[in-house]
């Protein structure tokens, strides 16, 4: 047998050894790729594909890892990693730089910290949390009641519950943004102990291209990697970015296996996410996804008496009820109509009514005409090409009957704000996937048929109540 059998020998029967006090995860992601390459008798020499690897197997596995290669390769043996070097993407050469012996902790105050405070040699991270979305002043109601609970349980127990990742999402001024940084805000007060971090996608993109510049990527993982509550706002940005999908899948991982905390939120589910690498949408799915709705009336009526609190006004109980029955869309539209109307009340010197409401809000935000539902929608596409409901509704597929329901499908994605599976459900009983490939379907017509875009528009101008 020769020297090289006996060392991989030996490394294997370390690795049979290791298995045993590790999970299966643990030994398939951190130790199967790892390959013996030398040992002269008190140095063992490990190639590992990053020092990523060296990382994790320093903080979380040494102490498992080093009584067991003592015993067989002796008590003086020291361990040495061989890393490929980073390269830039010009080059096609690597080689193999050594990491000094065993236990070197990393010396944490020499990684950079892109959020850090002047003045502090050891690293505490900045939250980047802003102190007005708080728990305090978020407004519960049945449209944000699963984010909001179960964020408040993640909040008492960061990584321990069965919601990690929290992936929130919802369309634009739901309020996606202050129930995820609550969520931080409530976990510096019950765990002052844990750093907390808020990045939006785009910075953290950002932050990740000049370290690559830089040639500091290996510090950028090692920052991240050091955070006990991760919120990344707007992760839909990570759409086609193939080298930041690669650095965050490495963080989202290291994190999850330490039992740490990730809050994510976005304006589409993760089944509707497109060009995102899959092994990141199936992670996305492992915790709780919880959906943002626009607000109902009563939530909209408490949205309203609580911001003119804090703004120090009176609103009469009039107004109040004209603005929660015209104001269609979302809680930041909400907030900055009614913010107009105090401030114009307050500089023309008027009083707050419904006829300074109804002159100023023309100007700031839409008014409400009929909520438009998939059933009108359906009645709609029926009349118009004369089928009647129950055969719309029927397995029945011919041709007619299955262009009616693609084309309400379409209308429906356009013009409500129901989720695919509801569409799906609603029309027919089809999936998410058959909602999709009928909007496009209807879609591709309609750039390619004159005669057909016509009947649409002309559907859509009856739907919307258009003459």
């Amino acid at each position: 047998m020769t020297q090289t059998d006996t060392y991989t020998k030996v490394w294997q029967d370390c690795l049979d050894r290791l298995q045993l006090t590790i999970t299966e995860e643990e030994y398939v992601k951190w130790f199967k790729p790892i390959r013996p390459i030398g040992f002269d008798g008190s140095n063992l020499r490990l190639r590992v594909p990053n020092e990523s690897f060296v990382v994790n197997i320093e903080k979380l596995f040494l102490s498992r890892l080093k009584p067991i290669i003592m015993e067989l390769y002796g008590a003086d043996t020291q361990l040495h990693y061989a890393v490929p070097r980073e390269v830039r993407p010009q080059q096609t050469e690597t080689t193999a730089t050594a990491v000094p012996e065993f236990a070197r902790p990393i010396d944490t105050a020499k990684i950079q910290n892109p959020f850090a405070l002047p003045g502090l040699r050891r690293i505490v991270i900045d939250p980047q949390l802003n102190l007005n979305y708080t728990f305090d002043n978020h407004i519960e109601g049945e449209c944000n009641r699963l984010a909001r609970s179960a964020g408040m349980a993640v909040a008492v127990s960061p990584g321990s519950t069965a919601f990690n990742p929290l992936y929130i999402y919802g369309d634009s001024g739901l309020g996606k943004t202050h129930i995820a940084q609550a969520i931080g805000h409530e976990v510096r007060q019950r765990h002052p102990e844990l750093q907390v971090l808020y990045v939006s996608m785009n910075k953290f993109q950002a932050q990740f291209q000049t370290a690559y510049k830089n040639g500091e990527i290996t510090d950028f993982i090692n920052f991240y990697q050091m955070v006990d509550v991760l919120i990344i706002d707007d992760i839909q940005e990570l759409t086609g970015k193939t080298g930041t999908q690669n650095v965050f899948f490495n963080i989202f991982n290291h994190l999850q296996l330490a039992g740490k905390q990730l809050i994510l939120t976005s304006d589409k589910p993760p089944v509707e996410l497109k060009d995102i690498e899959q092994r990141l949408l199936t992670r996305f799915k492992w915790g709780l996804s919880a959906q943002l709705n626009v607000p109902d009336y009563e939530t909209k009526v408490k949205i309203i008496r609580a911001k003119a609190q804090r703004l120090g006004t009176n609103i009469p109980e009039d107004v109040v009820t004209y603005l929660a029955e015209n104001i269609s869309a979302n809680v930041r539209e909400i907030e900055g109509a009614l913010s107009s109307l105090i401030a114009n009340a307050s500089f023309l010197g008027r009083k707050i009514t419904i006829s300074l409401a109804k002159d100023i809000l023309k100007v700031y935000v839409k008014l409400t005409q009929r909520e438009i539902t998939i059933d009108h929608i359906v009645k709609v596409v029926c009349e118009y090409y004369d089928i009647e409901l129950d055969t719309f509704n029927s397995t029945k597929r011919t041709r007619d009957v299955a262009q009616a329901r693609q084309v309400a499908m379409f209308l429906a994605k356009q013009h409500t704000k129901a989720p695919l599976t509801v569409i799906g459900s609603s029309i027919g009983g089809r999936n998410h996937a058959t909602v999709l490939h009928s909007c496009k379907a209807v879609a591709d017509m309609m750039d390619t048929d004159k005669t057909f875009k016509a009947q649409i528009e002309e559907i859509e101008k009856i739907v919307l109540n258009k003459n």
